[in-house]
Formats: structure tokens, C-alpha cells, sequence
């Protein structure tokens, strides 16, 4: 059983939340924060990426400036706290279609037990990052992405809800995604939710590993320094946004590689034969329908690539992201761990295929891959199974909102 809590969020004044939300903090880069700051003095990101405002490049100076702008916000009454505890129904809509869920908080102790599924690694760098980023503040600034096997009932409740209640928040944002928030804080309607989820077995991770983890790891140092400890104190839960699974949209996570490992173009070709079947693409640029085929993008040329082997009964051999990494970018290109080798770079399905051509005619890299994009239903597998799926495998989108609800953690 999964359990869900409605929680005191700290939010923005209605009027300001289309400038003072933001992207995710790991999806910008610096020069973008930058101009994106000098044109609004209020976007959350001057929170989740003080860097950009810190005196020194040191980690403690830039902890101690996000503490410092998250303290004014409140004080200026650009931040302000709900006074009762509520759900909050979370609608984003990108190219026509939806997806709806929620905003609350989940138990740590069940993401320490296995209820709250991963399928992904961490690296201690960044959850060191983010738990120091939440103790500083003293509150969790971005949601954990998560998600349910869809039930019938649940959403019945939830579209019940929805009607006849005012939005909270309506706006369109810079990737022109609509999000829309309605608080849900009546004392029934928060039961009903809460109810609806003693059927729901486990939650799984989408996206957010590290703040997870990190989250976890900030409850185990709170709780130890906390004298008058009790099950209620709000470190021993962490946000999240929870969508149904069959309303999530997965992109493809394109890859490209740098050079050919010293293999002229022949012998690449040849090599890769032993385990694809490679064949010229029926347009171009080409991506994938089918999985297990592959796009391959080569000195001006669209390749299609067919994986020869059979399906297995491990989920993770099965995925189309450790194909091309066992039977391609490991034993041709040399490439051991994704992760840390700087010969491959993942390019996120939202910025399309045509991307892998700029990089390889524009920008001296020297083959890209377009991939079918991971099912919803094989990330579950995975997780229910306690398996770790490769680096990038998945690219989620439309992407959550920063800075719409905090979670303070006293």
C-alpha cells in the first residue's frame, strides 16, 4: 500500500507564477540561468541555481545564496504559505494531450522499503548536492516524478474533483506546455485520495533518483538530531508529483559518439553486421518505429540497423538502450561506462532527429543513433523487479514545473 499526504506547500502569490516558476535545475545551462534571471529577478531559479548569484564558486557560498533568495521571496511576499494541509491536482497539457495528477507528499520509510520503486543509480556527488541543498534550506525545492498503475477509480475521483473548483494556477510556459493547479483541502475530498491509494501496491520513480535519495538521506540526519522525534514531523516525507502511467509520454534518448574508435568507415560497418542487420533507411532522417531497429546517421548517410538477436526474459536485456550499449557501443566503439566517458552524448528526444545531424555535420562528432523510445511498461518491469536500467533511457515530457509548490521541512 502506497501512502499519500495532502502538506502545507509554500507557493507563489496567484499573478506571479508564470515568471516565478521555472524549468528543472538540471535542464538549463549556466548562460541560460543567467539571461533568464537578468530578464526576472523572481524566477525560482535564482533558488535552484544560485551558482549563477554566489560570491564564491564554492558549494557553501552557493547553498548559502539559495537560502538567502528563498528567505527574501517570503519576506517580500512573493512566496506564501497555505494554511491547511491539501492535494493539489497538477494538469499539463503539451500538443493537444494531458496528463493530470497530483502534488503530495510520500513516505521516506517507503522509499526505504522498496515501496516506492527505483530503476535507476545514483551518483553520490549529486545526492551529496541535493541533501545539502535541502538541509540549508530546510525545505525540498523540486517534486520527485512518480507514478501508479492506473485505476478506474482514482481517476474517476480525480475528474470529480476537478469540476466545479477553482484553478489556482492556468499559464502556458516557454515550451508552450499549459500547466493548471487546483487545491484540493477539503477534509472528505483529501480522505478520498488518500483511500483511493490503499489499493495501489507501489509508486515508481519516473524521474528524480537523486532528490529521492536525497531526501531519505536528510531524514536520517534530521531525525537524529530531533529530541522530541514523531512519525508527523514533515522530513519523514518528500514531494512528489504523481501521474497515472498510461498518460505519461516517453521520447526517445538519441545518442551520438565522437569517433569510430579508429575503424574507417568500412570496417565500422562490417563490425556492426556481426549483431545488426544494416541496411540503407527508407527516409531520412530516420526514426525508428519498430524496437530493436536502430537509426544510425554516418557520414551523410541514414542507416537503418536491425538487432539479430532474440528476446530475453531479463526486461533489462530486452531494452533497446542496452542493446545498441552490449552489442554496439561497448565491443566497437569502446565506450565501457556511458556514464563518465566523454566520447558520447545523449540528446534528448524533445529536441528531435535533425539534432544528430547538426552534431555530426556541424559540430565534428562522427556517428549518431536515433532509438525507439523505452515503453512505460518496460520501465515498471524493471523496477518491480529491482533491476537498473542504462543511463538515458528514458526522456519524459512535457517536464514538471519548479517552484509552483515547496515543501518546508519544519
Amino acid at each position: 500500500m502506497a501512502t499519500v499526504k495532502p502538506f502545507k506547500a509554500l507557493r507563489p502569490y496567484k499573478g506571479i507564477e508564470q515568471c516565478f516558476s521555472c524549468p528543472p535545475y538540471d535542464v538549463l545551462e549556466e548562460d541560460e540561468v543567467k539571461e533568464i534571471i537578468s530578464r526576472n529577478p523572481n524566477s525560482f531559479l535564482r533558488v535552484t541555481r544560485s551558482e549563477v548569484e554566489a560570491e564564491e564558486d564554492s558549494k557553501e557560498a552557493i547553498y548559502k545564496k539559495a537560502k538567502e533568495n528563498l528567505e527574501s521571496f517570503i519576506k517580500n511576499g512573493v512566496l506564501i504559505k497555505d494554511s491547511e494541509p491539501s492535494f493539489y491536482i497538477y494538469r499539463e497539457t503539451w500538443q493537444g494531450v494531458s496528463q493530470t495528477g497530483f502534488f503530495a507528499v510520500v513516505s521516506v520509510d517507503e522509499y526505504d522499503k522498496g515501496i516506492i520503486k527505483k530503476h535507476e543509480l545514483t551518483r553520490r556527488d549529486k545526492e551529496d548536492d541535493r541533501t545539502n541543498h535541502i538541509l540549508n534550506l530546510n525545505a525540498q525545492t523540486g517534486p520527485v516524478f512518480l507514478t501508479y498503475k492506473a485505476q478506474e477509480d482514482l481517476k474517476a475521483i480525480i475528474d470529480k474533483l476537478i469540476k466545479n473548483k477553482e484553478i489556482l494556477y492556468s499559464f502556458c510556459d516557454e515550451n508552450n506546455v499549459k500547466h493548471e493547479l487546483i487545491k484540493i483541502q477539503e477534509e472528505d475530498e483529501r480522505e478520498q485520495i488518500e483511500k483511493a491509494f490503499n489499493s495501489i501496491e507501489y509508486l515508481y520513480i519516473v524521474d528524480g533518483h537523486h532528490r529521492a535519495a536525497a531526501a531519505s538521506r536528510v531524514q536520517k540526519i534530521m531525525k537524529e538530531k530531533d529530541t522530541n522525534y514523531s512519525l508527523d514531523k514533515p522530513y519523514n516525507y518528500f514531494m512528489a508529483a504523481i501521474f497515472p502511467h498510461n498518460e505519461l509520454r516517453i521520447l526517445p534518448y538519441n545518442r551520438i559518439v565522437k569517433d569510430l574508435n579508429g575503424l574507417k568507415e568500412e570496417e565500422f560497418l562490417k563490425k556492426i553486421s556481426s549483431y545488426f542487420q544494416v541496411e540503407e533507411a527508407p527516409f531520412s532522417p530516420y526514426s525508428p518505429d519498430l524496437p530493436h531497429s536502430f537509426g544510425m546517421y554516418l557520414q551523410k548517410k541514414w542507416y537503418k540497423l536491425t538487432f539479430k538477436g532474440e528476446e530475453s526474459e531479463d526486461p533489462v536485456e530486452n531494452l533497446d538502450v542496452h542493446i545498441l550499449q552490449k552489442y554496439l557501443l561497448d565491443p566497437i566503439l569502446s565506450i565501457k561506462d556511458p556514464r563518465t566517458d566523454p566520447r558520447i552524448y545523449f540528446l534528448g528526444g524533445i529536441r528531435g532527429v535533425k539534432e544528430i545531424e547538426k552534431w555530426i555535420d556541424k559540430k565534428d562528432w562522427m556517428v549518431g543513433f536515433s532509438m525507439y523510445p523505452t515503453q512505460i511498461d518496460q520501465l515498471l518491469k524493471v523496477a518491480e523487479m529491482n533491476k537498473i536500467m542504462p543511463p538515458k533511457s528514458t526522456w519524459f515530457e512535457p517536464k514538471l514545473r519548479s517552484g509552483l509548490l515547496i515543501h518546508e521541512l519544519s
